[in-house]
């Protein structure tokens, strides 16, 4: 095998590790946007929510994520995030 080749293979290793490392925390940071969007702390799932977003637009913008599947995330999650939140207040407001 030709020296430039192993290079270009050791370099898709390195390229494959930190994609896979950044996908994998995206994964996580969603995953904790959707357990406190369950729980009663809106502002705990409002931090979740920013700092998830920032890990995705990263992962779009740095291409390890096509862009629109950073962007269609984002969305979901902020929907899912602003409509508990928004269910959250309405219902006190029946109650009493």
């Amino acid at each position: 095998m030709a020296s430039s080749q192993e290079k270009r293979h050791r370099q898709s290793l390195k390229r494959q590790a930190r994609n896979q490392a950044t996908k994998s925390r995206v994964k996580t940071l969603i995953k904790k946007v959707v357990a406190a969007a369950a729980g009663t702390d809106p502002k705990t799932t409002e931090e979740q929510l920013r700092v998830a977003m920032s890990a995705i637009h990263k992962a779009g913008r740095k291409r390890v994520l096509h862009p629109n599947t950073a962007a269609r995330r984002v969305a979901r999650l902020s929907r899912l995030v602003h409509r508990n939140k928004n269910a959250a207040q309405a219902a006190p407001a029946s109650e009493s």
